[in-house]
């Protein structure tokens, strides 16, 4: 997928989130179903997680290519992004609920700075993305700490698709 694609699939993906939040009573925002997670805390670990990637777009090049190595082999489409996340999502279950157990409940209060911080991490990862050039894109690797090494043209699909994942989880608990 080209990088202005991308950019757009984010906008979109966050458009979808955005949309559905605005439409939620106030309550939904610290209530969730027994075990689960609350709106809040999704919007949080979303939150974390585009900060996160987004630090590490900002490293100098050099660096990342020091730390974490290059790429051997060619990005993975979309599609194939989706499915092997999805695919170690079921394998690592236990692991991805002790990866996030302590994940804090932001209060109702809390609400329209988190909202903020959303929409300003996830225009940063638009812009970043648009400002990339190919051969870092498809040559430099990041680590996923479930997926491990991913090239950052995956790892930015993929976070267009983890927005797509909680959306999804939040319209089913509602």
């Amino acid at each position: 997928m080209d990088k202005l694609a991308i950019a757009d699939l984010i906008e979109e993906k966050y458009q979808v989130l955005f949309d559905w939040l605005n439409q939620q009573p106030a309550e939904n925002w610290e209530t969730g179903p027994e075990g689960k997670w609350t709106t809040s805390q999704h919007i949080l670990h979303l939150v974390n997680s585009l900060q996160l990637l987004n630090n590490a777009l900002s490293y100098p090049r050099f660096f990342l290519k020091y730390k974490f190595g290059l790429s051997n082999r060619p990005s993975r489409s979309y599609e194939e992004v989706v499915k092997k996340y999805q695919d170690k999502l079921v394998e690592n279950l236990d692991k991805s609920i002790e990866f996030n157990k302590d994940l804090k409940s932001p209060l109702l209060k809390d609400k329209p700075r988190l909202m903020t911080r959303l929409q300003i991490q996830h225009k940063k990862l638009q812009y970043k993305t648009r400002k990339i050039s190919d051969v870092n894109l498809d040559t430099l690797v990041i680590p996923h700490p479930l997926m491990g090494k991913m090239t950052v043209r995956e790892l930015i699909m993929w976070a267009a698709y983890h927005t797509e994942h909680h959306t999804t989880i939040l319209k089913n608990l509602y």
